[in-house]
């Protein structure tokens, strides 16, 4: 495990390497505990760099048995070789050389799980960002594009199938047990991207057939016994491939396509080329063991790492601050495919509550970092929301700004002018520069700058003069390292809405550029005025959600009420629903901080109740409308002096006004939702499920609310109703005989399953109440846990830091002090999963005093402990600085 060395990378210092690696030859002979790794590398001298430049390789913990070059043993005078580095003092004199290093390995004691590890007896690996450094001396960089050539040998009974990346070349018999097989992959790619899979695995075999009629074999791997349960991965593959051709244009390219599933994983997937490794979590699906949330993630994860065959493979970053590149543009090519085979409102909500609840409290604490960092100490910490969400935030402005059609035009050239190049954001941004005509130097501070913009917004109407006025305003609030903001120029879609929701006309605009329903905001201050309009139109402002800002609107109650019921644009309507919901929230959070009864308008209950029953509304979107502001969205949007325990009653006391109100209402829609079709997980069903198990949550605060979860949960014919409900039962009947018989059925059920005992841990660990904290401290002594399985670690410890206001926070500190010990337990074996879970406390300072300063003695504790990892001594120091 590598330890802090406090070195801190900048943007502005990269360079070209000195060398360069064409070509790469690895064989692997496969063991445990002695794996031996023989790697030839063709190396070659830039151009104009002196003879006498040294080649340093990059290494983490390595072993190595043997160098030469061009034949010849390297002498040890001629070289530094350290477990981290090796050094060639002396490269030859010919522009090229041979380059043969062997290194020894051990995957099965590799708990990090980067490098070639071990996941239940298979061999797998995970290079990105910096995990190639494991398994050989290299240059483990993004803009070293190498072609790869790998032969894999293994004992035939132990690892029958043998895979890498690229195309199948040869298989063999060794003698003595022993088989061989070889791939290439002709196609240059950085070392982060490559990856090996041997092992004993089920196959389920399709193929595809491309737009130009080539036909690609495909596979995805799995635990024997289980190839049915990756059916549904495969058709999300297949339309990803078709999609992909359609919307962008884009063919694969090579003549297989593998995905192995395994158990131990510390992201969700990975794109190596050709060979994607996936958490078996978003492969593995079935009615019986997975909800309709499971099947959305696998339908999109599949499709986000399939897309980066082009957009983070084809074309690469040119380093890792150019990581946003990747995946920011990914993110909006899955989100885009998504919105096309589900519902693109429904979709568009819930990636915005993603980024509210994810991305806008790391904008507005100390991690905050712009979508392309200028700096870092450890790159596996800026795989953020920021990155991910953000970045293709960003890349959805650009759509917006240029339209569809010039949008593609820019991305066709992108292909076109970048395939086969390690890339930057400006080259990025020149292609639609090119392709439109237009400067968007001001517009890729969205790429330089941090933080989340706020818009404030008032207006007036002038009947006499037929003049409807918007002033705007933008600021951007100080993030560390950045206290003066720079103008941005942000992309504000916005409607005039008259009486019965009709559009209203305007004959003028000054003050602005207004182009296709789309402000222009590129002052600090906008006075847009509307000319000719008779009436005082309702304002629905950021439509769709065109730009990632906040914003502080001067408007009416009734303006908001009426947007909800009127508003043409889905997003919209939701939006004002929310806003209402969360007014209504904050409010109630004062009033039991000071002692008072909450109460809420009738209104806004009675308009929770017509939404319920709106039929011209999918029943997913409005399961959406009805939910909740979460405990900690309402934390963000108060801001300061947070007591998460008056949050909760808040929360609590308007679920129980809606509820008791719409009773009859919602019990009649509840059961005419009953599902009495055979099992999909189409889009129209899971959204029918959702609706209905959306009431049941409402319903359980009624009378004889546990007794109808327990139906419910006894009655489920999927895992979809039968886990809502259980979360029912725990959460809100937490001790009663019906949650305690449900929690034991479930785990009898699927004690043997880890993904699905995962949801069972998810439940408990979310029971809101101070007494959960001793509830997963016992669940950590469960035989279904394991510290070393990162889906445990997430499903358990993961759930109760980030997901469990209440507990987490609980007011004597045990939450935080039980965390921070878990987490240092935890980093001992996988720093990358203890410094994600460090991020749990980032938004610390905005508790109320007392809690505050307990927070701050756990995140203490975990600073002062000795030989931390880089990942979790960066993240943490962050969090205090």
């Amino acid at each position: 495990m590598r330890t802090d060395t406090g070195q801190v990378f900048k943007l502005e210092d990269y360079r070209p390497n000195d060398y360069l690696i064409p070509q790469t030859n690895l064989t692997f002979r496969l063991s445990p505990d002695a794996t031996h790794v023989t790697a030839l590398l063709t190396v070659e001298r830039r151009d104009g760099v002196s003879v006498s430049a040294p080649l340093v390789l990059d290494g983490d913990g390595l072993t190595l048995k043997r160098i030469e070059i061009d034949g010849k043993k390297v002498k040890p005078a001629d070289m530094l070789a350290s477990p981290d580095q090796l050094t060639i003092l002396k490269p030859p004199a010919a522009r090229r050389f041979q380059l043969l290093i062997e290194t020894e390995l051990a995957p099965a004691g590799n708990e990090a799980l980067m490098g070639l590890y071990r996941s239940s007896h298979v061999y797998c690996t995970q290079c990105e960002a910096e995990g190639f450094r494991r398994i050989t001396y290299f240059l483990d960089r993004p803009d070293i594009l190498s072609v790869y050539t790998v032969r894999i040998e293994a004992m035939r009974d132990e690892a029958p199938l043998l895979l890498s990346n690229g195309n199948p070349v040869d298989k063999g018999d060794l003698g003595d047990g022993w088989h061989y097989a070889s791939w290439h992959d002709p196609f240059p790619k950085p070392s982060y991207l490559f990856a090996l899979v041997a092992g004993n695995l089920g196959q389920l075999a399709d193929s595809f057939v491309t737009l130009s009629g080539r036909t690609v074999e495909l596979g995805i791997y799995v635990e024997p016994g289980k190839e049915k349960l990756a059916g549904y991965a495969m058709d999300a593959l297949k339309r990803s491939m078709k999609w992909d051709e359609e919307a962008f244009g884009r063919e694969y390219d090579l003549d297989v396509f593998n995905i192995v599933a395994v158990s131990d994983f510390n992201m969700g997937a990975m794109e190596n080329k050709g060979l994607n490794i996936f958490n078996d979590k978003y492969v593995l699906a079935d009615q019986e063991t997975a909800t309709d949330a499971d099947f959305a993630n696998i339908e999109a994860i599949i499709a986000h790492e399939y897309f980066h065959n082009w957009t983070g493979n084809r074309i690469t970053c040119r380093d890792w601050f150019q990581l946003c590149l990747k995946e920011g543009l990914t993110v909006f090519r899955d989100h885009e495919f998504s919105a096309d085979q589900r519902s693109r409102a429904v979709k568009r909500i819930a990636e915005v509550r993603t980024l509210r609840a994810h991305q806008f409290p790391e904008d507005q604490g100390p991690l905050a970092h712009p979508v392309r960092p200028r700096r870092y100490r450890e790159i596996n910490n800026f795989y953020t929301a920021t990155v991910y969400e953000k970045g293709s935030e960003v890349v959805r402005m650009i759509r917006t700004i240029l339209g569809v059609d010039v949008f593609r035009a820019g991305m066709d050239l992108y292909f076109e002018r970048h395939d086969g190049d390690a890339a930057t954001i400006e080259d990025f941004i020149k292609v639609f520069e090119d392709a439109s005509g237009r400067d968007l130097s001001q517009f890729a501070l969205w790429y330089h700058q941090a933080g989340t913009p706020n818009l404030t917004i008032s207006s007036t109407h002038n009947p006499a003069a037929r003049e409807f006025t918007l002033e705007i305003e933008q600021s951007v609030p100080p993030t560390p390292s950045e206290s003066r903001k720079r103008l941005m120029h942000i992309p504000l879609a916005f409607g005039l809405i008259g009486a019965g929701g009709k559009p209203v006309d305007y004959s003028g605009v000054e003050g602005a550029s207004v182009e296709d329903g789309v402000i222009h905001v590129r002052k600090r201050r906008h006075m847009v005025r509307f000319s000719g309009v008779t009436e005082r139109p309702a304002v629905s402002l950021n439509r769709g959600f065109s730009a990632p800002v906040t914003l502080s609107v001067e408007q009416k109650a009734d303006d908001q009420f009426f947007l909800a019921r009127h508003d043409s644009d889905a997003f919209s309507r939701w939006q004002a629903f929310n806003t209402l919901l969360t007014d209504a929230l904050i409010s109630a959070f004062r009033e039991i901080l000071g002692g008072k009864q909450p109460a809420f308008a009738p209104r806004l209950i009675e308009l929770a109740g017509g939404i319920a029953g709106d039929e011209t509304l999918e029943p997913a979107y409005r399961a959406l409308a009805l939910a909740l502001p979460g405990e900690a969205d309402i934390a963000r949007d108060i801001g300061r002096n947070i007591d998460p325990d008056a949050i909760y009653a808040a929360r609590e006391a308007l679920a129980l006004a809606i509820g008791t109100a719409n009773r009859d209402a919602f019990s009649g829609l509840y059961e005419r939702l009953a599902d009495r079709e055979a099992f999909s997980p189409d889009a129209a069903s899971a959204g029918r499920r959702a609706l209905r198990n959306t009431l049941l949550d409402y319903l359980s605060l009624q009378p004889g609310g546990a007794a109808l979860a327990a139906g419910h949960f006894q009655s489920a014919t999927n895992m979809t109703d039968r886990a809502a409900a259980l979360a029912v039962l725990a959460h809100r009947h937490d001790g009663s005989p019906e949650a305690i018989k449900a929690l034991a059925a479930f785990e009898t059920a699927y004690g043997s399953d880890p993904l699905v005992m995962d949801k069972w841990f998810q439940i408990q660990a979310s029971v809101p109440g101070p007494q959960t904290v001793d509830t997963v401290k016992a669940l950590t002594s469960h035989p279904a846990f394991s510290m070393g399985n990162p889906n445990r670690v997430r499903s358990l410890i993961g759930t109760f830091s980030s997901a469990n206001q209440t507990s987490f926070h609980r007011a004597d500190g045990e939450g935080y002090w039980f965390f921070a010990q878990t987490v240092l337990e935890v980093e001992k074996r996988n720093p990358q999963v203890a410094a994600r879970l460090a991020t749990a406390l980032r938004s610390w300072r905005s508790l109320e005093p007392l809690r505050q300063a307990k927070a701050r003695e756990a995140l203490l504790s975990i600073a002062g402990a000795e030989n931390l990892s880089a990942d979790l001594r960066d993240i943490v120091e962050r969090t205090l600085a």
